[in-house]
């Protein structure tokens, strides 16, 4: 048996295990709940391992969200059973496998878990699979987890699964087990004095992924203030590696050691961090999410919190996708504010003022409903369901995003059309273990600038270069091949990786015409392929063929998904007349997106890497206020050629006036007075009488445009034409003729109406909801009750006017008014207007349109 070190004996996790060994022999699946620092993450899987001697001998995999959480729980282990990393414990992540042959635990990333259930759906010799941090809701993870509830419902149902959370919310993940219990364990935990800490000036909030310098100087300022007033280590969350590296250039001089922890961090650093202090120096810890609950820092008795988070955003229709910064939510800040009582009491520093909490969101929003799917796509077609309808997910994807990944995946050859199944060539990319556009830009790129160099082009787009490497794709790859830093040594790793994958794949046959594209066919795209900048751009146009962009002539550029996009001043891109964007934003205030990194190309390469955006024909459209015909070659947004169109077809005539029907609205046809008072009536019978009385709204005129424009339409070749069309009598053809219900137009929706003076008064329709009837109050006496139409079930609202013609009352109510209003209205007006009657009692007279005097004729 292997003896455990003493810390491993007191870790909370140990009361729960044999309530955890229990569901695992039942239902075979378990849900379990631990707070950071219990030892869920490092006894648990040795504990079911049988590496504590009380349970039997079986094989665990440990999936973790992020590849330094991997490493860490795997040392971590090791150390526990006081043996070396690929012992007994291992670890795999992408590009590093360090597994003995006897290991019994493997700790390994989701997405290498995925990566692996793609070759073996069986897992065969794994015994026990544990989901780690669940909570987080990372689409690996989630992903991972519905694929194993198929595996152990259709071919092996003793394979054991749990899916484990720092948090408590575990109903969603008992349901997608089948129902499984849930186990919880519960830390020590001691309490966490809150300190609001918010700036006393007001910064700008995040965008995109800027940040505001004087938020970082606030945080860094708060750091100091936590060192002065507190005991024990700071641990400090940011968003990201670059305010990191800000804060850390602030604290220079701070009585403390300052390191720093994210993904990219070197593992020494990352080992002097898990391990503690040394000779008891006080140590500040700068870290990004990854240390909420995937690792435990030793020491900490203090957290600042700057109250940010990443989070995965895409926009489809400009083809852009990208972390953001958002405001952590309250889970996260609870998960956070933990850290400090872990192992005493303690106290957070929150770096918002307390009335904001309430307004941040409860939970972070799952990966799945914020990222591109094109990756999760090609999983999920590789496992036999392309629209993921048929697996146990909390949450189903959206369904905008899935199309647009299938849209993708189409794109690159990865699945078939109309069906979504996986091709051939999906399932190779699929392998690669990279998003489909990369793996779609590695295996066409082989045969066309060899293994070698596809695999470090493509190795710097998989992983951002720093901002110092520069915008020009092939300056930050020279940067990279020489670089000393922590980002050249991961670049070449994933070279290595991905060199082995392109050679084991043969590389493809490219999904390009067959044309020259960097060299004749007979030379070696390894030695002789060009120069560096070509190659780059070439791999890069393969990887993103929607991001080729043709300058504009305004020193911005044009891609073929339609987005405007600019160069920084002084770049190497200025002046190119063809580039590929690898990687844009867009910058607060801005109008187009700004490239980050990019590489040059010329017009061959972008006609044959965006070939599938490739189109010619004829077209006829609505611009400038009239019908455009041309013959245009386009690529994407693009114009690539254009002559006009003298003869175009009659459909595409039609179709472009439509266009300018929609744009313009109707009022491009002739509409006369008659015309207009028509649809104004037509409009207020479909209002209140609805059926068989036609809706005349421009959408709705716009969709039965073949019952009412026709044939004049389909005569019409210009503006000029649509001006003839007599606007009322094509109207004419919507009325109800088949039933007979037209020749009551006039009954129902009267022109005029005849008021006590003999006078016929046009009704005003141009409000549907009650018409007008404007006319001289004298003209009105002697009528008690408003008039109405519509078979008398609509009144209409009488504007009651001066001699003058002028507004003096209006109402829905004649009696109310000769009742209660008309003696306010006769005194007003009788001295006004001396020479017109104005009775006492307007019952009692006979209505005039005339004054007294010609009364008394």
């Amino acid at each position: 048996m292997i003896r455990l070190r003493s810390d491993a004996l007191d870790l909370p996790v140990r009361s729960a295990l044999p309530a955890l060994r229990s569901a695992l022999e039942g239902p075979g699946s378990a849900v379990l709940c631990a707070p950071p620092g219990t030892g869920k993450t490092t006894l648990v899987p040795l504990a079911l391992a049988g590496l504590l001697g009380d349970s039997p001998v079986r094989r665990v995999v440990v999936a973790e969200p992020r590849r330094i959480a991997a490493r860490a729980a795997a040392r971590r282990m090791a150390w526990l059973l006081g043996e070396k990393v690929g012992e007994s414990v291992g670890y795999t992540v992408r590009g590093e496998r360090v597994v003995g042959r006897h290991a019994r635990v493997e700790v390994v990333t989701t997405g290498v878990l995925l990566q692996r259930l793609q070759r073996d759906q069986e897992l065969t010799g794994v015994d026990v699979v544990i989901i780690d941090e669940c909570h987080e809701r990372h689409l690996d993870a989630d992903t991972v987890a519905a694929f194993l509830v198929d595996v152990r419902a259709a071919l092996r149902p003793e394979l054991r699964l749990v899916a484990a959370s720092a948090t408590t919310d575990a109903e969603g993940w008992a349901r997608i087990l089948g129902d499984a219990p849930v186990v919880e364990a519960h830390g020590t935990s001691h309490p966490v004095e809150v300190v609001w800490a918010p700036p006393v000036r007001p910064v700008r909030p995040p965008h995109g992924m800027r940040v505001d310098p004087a938020l970082l100087t606030h945080v860094a300022s708060v750091v100091r203030r936590a060192l002065a007033e507190r005991e024990g280590d700071v641990l400090c969350f940011l968003p990201g590696v670059g305010e990191i590296a800000r804060v850390a250039g602030q604290l220079g001089d701070a009585p403390a050691e300052v390191l720093q922890v994210h993904g990219r961090a070197p593992a020494t650093v990352q080992d002097a961090v898990l391990a503690g202090s040394a000779g008891g120096a006080r140590r500040v810890v700068l870290a990004t999410s990854v240390a909420e609950s995937s690792l435990t820092v030793p020491g900490v008795r203090v957290v600042v919190d700057a109250g940010l988070a990443r989070e995965p955003r895409v926009d489809h229709a400009r083809g852009l996708s990208a972390l953001t910064t958002v405001r952590a939510s309250q889970a996260a800040g609870r998960q956070r504010a933990g850290r400090a009582g872990r192992e005493a009491p303690g106290a957070v520093y929150r770096c918002w003022a307390e009335a904001e909490d309430a307004r941040l969101p409860r939970f972070p929003a799952p990966e799945i409903k914020l990222a591109d799917l094109a990756a999760f796509a090609l999983q999920t077609a590789c496992w036999g369901d392309p629209d993921a309808s048929g697996l146990a997910l909390l949450d189903p994807p959206p369904g905008g995003a899935m199309a647009a990944a299938r849209d993708v995946l189409t794109a690159v050859g990865a699945v078939s059309p109309g069906s979504g199944r996986v091709t051939e060539r999906g399932s190779r990319m699929a392998r690669v273990g990279l998003h489909p556009r990369l793996a779609r830009a590695l295996l066409d790129a082989v045969p066309l600038v060899g293994a070698r160099r596809a695999a470090e082009v493509v190795a710097l787009l998989s992983e951002e270069p720093p901002r110092e490497y520069g915008d020009d794709l092939a300056a930050a790859w020279r940067t990279a091949r020489r670089g000393g830093d922590g980002y050249a040594a991961r670049w070449r790793t994933e070279v290595r990786r991905l060199a082995a994958a392109a050679e084991a794949s043969g590389g493809s046959s490219p999904t390009l015409p067959a044309r020259d594209l960097s060299h004749p066919p007979t030379r070696n795209p390894e030695t002789d392929i060009g120069s560096e900048e070509h190659v780059a751009g070439l791999v890069a146009a393969l990887a993103f063929p929607e991001r080729v962009a043709q300058a504009r002539g305004d020193g911005s550029y044009l891609m073929l998904n339609g987005t405007r996009a600019e160069v920084r001043t002084g770049s190497a891109l200025t002046g190119a007349e063809w580039i590929t964007v690898a990687v844009a934003d867009r910058p607060v205030g801005a109008g187009h997106a700004r490239v980050l990194l990019g590489g040059h190309i010329d017009g061959d390469v972008a006609r044959s890497a965006a070939a599938s955006l490739y189109s010619e024909g004829d077209e006829v459209a609505w611009a400038d206020g009239d019908l455009v015909a041309r013959h245009v070659e386009r690529l994407g947004a693009v114009e690539l050629a254009v002559r006009p169109l003298k003869k175009p077809a009659p459909g595409l005539v039609r179709e472009g006036l439509l266009a300018g029907l929609r744009e313009e609205g109707t009022a491009l046809l002739h509409w006369s007075q008659g015309a207009g008072e028509l649809r104004e009536r037509l409009a207020f019978l479909h209002q209140h009488l609805g059926a068989p009385w036609p809706d005349v709204s421009e959408s709705a005129l716009h969709a039965r445009v073949d019952e009412w424009l026709e044939p004049e339409l389909s005569k019409a070749r210009r503006r000029a034409d649509l001006r003839r069309i007599d606007a009322g009598q094509a109207l004419n053809r919507l009325l109800p003729w088949a039933t007979g219900e037209a020749t009551r137009l006039d009954a129902l929706a009267p022109e005029r109406v005849t008021v006590p003076s003999g006078s016929r008064i046009r009704i005003d329709y141009s409000d549907p909801e009650q018409p007008v009837l404007a006319v001289k109050l004298q003209e009105m006496f002697g009528l008690a009750e408003t008039p109405r139409i519509a078979d008398g079930g609509v009144p209409v609202l009488v504007h009651l006017l001066s001699p003058a013609g002028r507004p003096a009352a209006v109402t829905a109510d004649l009696a109310s008014f000769w009742r209660d209003g008309y003696r306010a209205v006769r005194a007003e007006l009788r001295g006004r207007y001396p020479k017109h009657p104005w009775p006492e009692d307007p019952a009692a007279v006979q209505a005039t349109r005339f004054t007294n005097a010609r009364l008394r004729r």
